[in-house]
């Protein structure tokens, strides 16, 4: 399966799926941005449900490329992210076995967002034992016939995939919270997530 997908900031667990399941992995580089979606934001699960995590972005239109957005660098967004993730996680079995893996995407400062979003999937990579080789589009086609074309994860609102369910640090509290962020399955599931993300089937 050669997957054609956007780089979004630690995507949802349905990314990972398609990205475990892949024979070839492209990112789309030459998409124009769109508001709303999970380009620039992730879902986790804190002590009180569904918690989102947006990363500011400095004023731009649908007409910029997502490539060429910068990040809003005003507020110390990246402090209040690490703190909702420890909030949220720190308890999960495997927190403080990645913490230090994925440190530097809350210490180091990005100038785009597309960089930032890059590094979270590398970085998510190597916490899965994950060999990622990724190709770059250099030109926009919205038809791809060469690929299974998962742009659409991008959206969660159109993405409806539902997962199997695994255990969650807030299960007795909220219940199952189907495809949150690739951290939730990483920190609760550590070594068996790459099992459980090969199991699952998108629609």
């Amino acid at each position: 399966m050669n997957i054609l997908i956007h780089p979004t900031y630690f995507p949802s667990i349905s990314h990972f799926v398609a990205i475990s399941k892949a024979e070839t992995i492209t990112f789309e580089m030459e998409d124009n941005f769109q508001k709303q979606t999970n380009r620039n934001r992730m879902y986790v699960y804190s002590p009180n449900g569904i918690q989102l995590l947006n990363v500011p972005v400095k004023s731009c239109n649908s007409k910029q490329m997502t490539k060429d957005v910068k990040l809003e660098t005003a507020f110390d967004w990246q402090k209040q992210h690490f703190k909702s993730l420890e909030s949220a996680y720190r308890t999960s079995p495997f927190f403080e076995y990645f913490e230090d893996t994925l440190m530097p995407i809350f210490t180091k400062k990005h100038t785009f967002l597309m960089d930032l979003n890059l590094e979270t999937i590398d970085l998510v990579s190597k916490c899965l034992k994950l060999d990622l080789t990724p190709q770059k589009t250099i030109e926009y086609f919205h038809e791809v016939p060469q690929f299974e074309d998962y742009r659409v994860l991008a959206n969660g609102k159109k993405d409806t995939n539902e997962f199997e369910l695994y255990t969650q640090v807030f299960n007795a509290k909220e219940g199952f919270l189907n495809n949150l962020s690739i951290l939730d399955l990483l920190f609760n599931e550590g070594r068996y997530a790459m099992d459980y993300l090969k199991k699952q089937e998108l629609k």
